[in-house]
């Protein structure tokens, strides 16, 4: 089943949904919001300037020195965060309005900070699912370079199933990449090459439409977060675990995982599909968030309200799970929050790809 952001959101008025729930005149700021597209619609010209304005950030100083002192740029700012608060963002209710939060303000940074005019954009990784290896993702000179160098097999039980790989990215804009905080919680100083391990079983198995479509089934928030996250095993992963360990190295790393800048794209297609499920019903689901506060916490509670704080550190201003519950809360006087998605190529068969990847 394919699902468009535009054919579920354009039955529904935006205003008069919120209207119901104390909104408030529109916001100048909101009446444009920017448009995140999927990454093989860009053309070639903008990759380039994605890549650039990421390796900008990569060069750019550090602000957060004072809580992580070993953080050299912008980028590893971001990373830094996510390590301090791994066992408080993950397997919780607020995960993924934390991460919705978190790629907004590396949005914003790419913007403000390194002159990017375009939106952070999303991988939808179903469309590769089939033929990881041929994603455009992976291209050296219009992508973001491909696997890593094979290294030795280990017995390790906690090794993906079918990763290969697993060494230094070989091609690519960030082969000379250094990463200086991980692996693991590690945030002493280091400079490390970014790693990856393709594995194609993880795509197929937990990337695929099927496993997206279930997400989207569910009736609630709390079913549709434990379909998204999965579990803390290859048996299910979940498609935020396919998209990470499919990657691998860097990617698969719970705790250093923004290393890879793929990061970023696979989180924005993981908070598409959040807004494509809460789309199909936005006078509830705007409204409709659980699950525990604590990293697998039990169900008795205590649990995440829309009053629960998201902190994001020295990245940006702490603010309430309230607030980014609409992408576009600007216009509703909700939340800091305005940019929409455009389709994925895979809603309309008919669109001409290869003329939409010309410069």
């Amino acid at each position: 089943m394919r699902y468009s952001i535009s054919s579920v959101v354009s039955a529904l008025s935006l205003a008069s949904v919120l209207g119901g729930v104390g909104a408030v005149p529109v916001a100048d700021t909101c009446r444009n919001p920017i448009v995140r597209k999927e990454w093989r619609t860009l053309k070639n010209s903008e990759k380039a300037s994605y890549i650039t304005a990421v390796k900008c950030l990569q060069t750019t100083p550090s602000i957060a020195t004072a809580t992580i002192p070993n953080a050299i740029s912008r980028f590893d700012d971001f990373q830094g965060v996510h390590i301090q608060r791994t066992f408080q963002i993950h397997f919780v209710g607020h995960f993924l309005a934390w991460h919705r939060y978190y790629v907004a303000a590396y949005e914003k940074a790419l913007r403000e900070e390194c002159g990017y005019t375009g939106a952070q954009p999303y991988w939808d990784w179903t469309l590769d699912s089939a033929d990881f290896l041929s994603s455009p993702l992976w291209d050296p000179t219009t992508g973001f370079g491909g696997n890593g160098a094979p290294i030795p097999a280990t017995n390790n039980s906690f090794a993906v199933p079918g990763a290969t790989g697993g060494g230094c990215v070989t091609d690519g804009p960030f082969v000379d990449f250094r990463l200086h905080l991980g692996p693991g919680d590690s945030l002493n100083a280091t400079s490390r090459c970014l790693t990856r391990g393709f594995s194609p079983v993880i795509a197929a198995n937990f990337s695929n439409t099927a496993k997206v479509d279930r997400a989207l089934a569910q009736v609630d928030f709390g079913w549709f977060d434990k379909i998204v996250e999965g579990e803390t095993n290859f048996v299910n992963v979940g498609i935020h675990g396919g998209g990470h360990y499919s990657i691998g190295g860097e990617a698969g790393d719970l705790y250093a995982s923004p290393g890879d800048p793929v990061f970023y794209l696979h989180h924005a297609n993981l908070d598409r599909v959040y807004w494509l499920w809460q789309s199909q019903n936005l006078a509830t689901r705007l409204l409709d968030i659980s699950g525990s506060v604590e990293l697998l916490g039990p169900i008795t509670g205590p649990n995440v309200t829309l009053s629960f704080p998201i902190e994001m550190g020295p990245l940006a201003k702490n603010i309430t799970v309230r607030n980014l519950m609409d992408i576009q809360g600007l216009a509703a006087g909700t939340g800091p929050l305005c940019y929409e998605y455009a389709d994925s190529p895979a809603v309309d068969d008919d669109e001409d790809e290869d003329e939409n990847d010309k410069c």
